[in-house]
């Protein structure tokens, strides 16, 4: 009998855990992105997952010659398609634009992590190799399309972030900053890459972007983490969720912020002259938590990442706790929505696309895959005020939509944004393999009387 009676009120654990696990997941969102954005986001408790809500759209690609829908007042049309895989893009001073076509390295490791991620980088359209191509795109009549291409560069391990710098080209490999001379108008470059750094690669984050610093002697270089986390301990993370400063003549280099989950973006504002950054923050606390953001950063700054986010709030998963780095984590200046993938960053001092946003920044959101229902999938504005911050009230302004069809499926996903030598923005779309390029409309003709 008591055999029975054990079984039985098994059964009806049992059953109270798979009616708990049917009504919590996958957890859906109890507030808008809007109301998780700007400078005083709502930061809500939060509802820790063990299995995470899996909800990426499905990639479509762009049919019958469909493209995204540009703000009113501004227009929209491909730059260049037939692309494989474009993430990051960067304009010389010729006016050329370099794109790379890179994808994640081959992925390694199981268990639970390592499945949801090969499945979502297959939902995504990003499971393919990379290309590990740097391609040049090259406008030689000046109608906003590009009419030349060439491959400028092979041989890289997941090229990211590129940037000119002392008559050098600087290219943030997975695993290393590396550096070619350049000569302006060059369409190929087939020396040999010399190391200037090592990065430590592998895990989830795999994209190193790299900017000049306002000194004009060294690098900025981002590294995300390997983790959402630190889950393998904060050992395995060593130089991750960092920017670091890099010395490229000497090839050293320092931790110049830390706890940083995942920064790609970064630009310079030029109201204060300070670097900037967009960070992807963690996943598997909610559907509203916890927002990516925008932020200046300093040099010391610690953000928090693993064991606090948005300047101070703990993430009670991540052990052994650290509660003496609470007081010193920093509180980002402007909160992009809940898991938007902000990704692309720039200032509208190169985007120039009229008077509405004249004054603020652009973020490629590249969308979510933690979040029902989905986020991002989206180029926004954020409007800054003359303190070069911005104002209290600001919510993002879509800027460039339509990469999620009716059925919420994606026709493509925005990363990497920056201006053409006309002021255009260029958006690299890395599932679409497409650059958009968005510009002021042509004003109406009136008709003549």
């Amino acid at each position: 009998m008591r055999k029975h009676i054990l079984i039985v009120l098994g059964l009806i654990v049992l059953v109270a855990i798979a009616g708990f696990v049917y009504l919590a997941w996958p957890d859906s969102a109890k507030l808008s992105v809007a109301e998780v954005a700007g400078v005083r986001p709502d930061i809500t408790a939060p509802r820790i997952q063990t299995i995470p809500t899996i909800n990426v759209a499905d990639v479509v690609g762009w049919q019958d010659g469909a493209t995204p829908t540009a703000a009113p007042g501004l227009t929209v049309r491909p730059f260049a398609t037939g692309l494989d895989h474009p993430r990051w893009l960067y304009r010389l001073p010729n006016g050329d634009v370099l794109v790379a076509e890179t994808n994640s390295p081959l992925r390694k490791g199981g268990g639970i992590q390592g499945w949801v991620m090969k499945h979502l980088l297959g939902k995504a359209g990003a499971a393919g190799p990379s290309a590990n191509r740097i391609t040049l795109l090259r406008d030689t009549n000046g109608d906003g399309v590009s009419d030349q291409r060439s491959v400028f560069m092979t041989g890289l391990n997941s090229p990211f972030g590129m940037a000119l710098f002392k008559g050098q080209l600087y290219i943030g490999n997975t695993d290393a900053l590396v550096r070619v001379p350049y000569t302006d108008g060059q369409t190929r470059i087939t020396a040999t890459p010399e190391t200037v750094i090592k990065l430590n690669p592998g895990g989830n984050h795999w994209a190193r972007n790299v900017i000049p610093a306002p000194d004009g002697k060294t690098l900025y270089v981002s590294v995300g983490s390997a983790t959402n986390i630190a889950d393998h301990g904060i050992d395995a993370e060593k130089y991750r969720a960092n920017i670091l400063q890099a010395w490229p003549d000497a090839k050293t280099f320092r931790i110049y912020a830390a706890g940083l989950r995942n920064p790609q973006g970064m630009a310079i504002n030029p109201i204060t002259g300070q670097l900037w950054t967009v960070v992807n923050e963690r996943d598997m606390l909610g559907s509203d938590l916890a927002p990516d953001y925008l932020t200046q950063v300093e040099f010391g700054d610690q953000f928090g990442w693993p064991w606090y986010y948005w300047g101070g709030y703990p993430d009670t998963r991540v052990e052994p706790a650290n509660p003496a780095l609470q007081q010193y984590s920093k509180r980002p200046d402007y909160a992009m929505g809940p898991h938007v993938a902000a990704l692309g960053l720039d200032f509208a001092n190169d985007i120039k696309l009229g008077q509405r946003f004249a004054n603020g920044a652009f973020v490629g959101e590249h969308g979510s895959w933690n979040r029902k229902p989905v986020s991002g999938y989206k180029v926004v504005y954020v409007a800054f005020a003359a303190s070069g911050f911005p104002a209290p009230g600001t919510k993002p302004v879509d800027v460039l939509t339509g990469f999620l069809d009716a059925k919420g499926e994606a026709r493509g996903r925005p990363v990497g944004v920056i201006a053409d030598q006309t002021g255009a923005m260029l958006v690299a779309d890395d599932v679409g393999n497409v650059v958009w390029r968005v510009s002021p409309a042509a004003p109406t003709q009136t008709a003549a009387r």
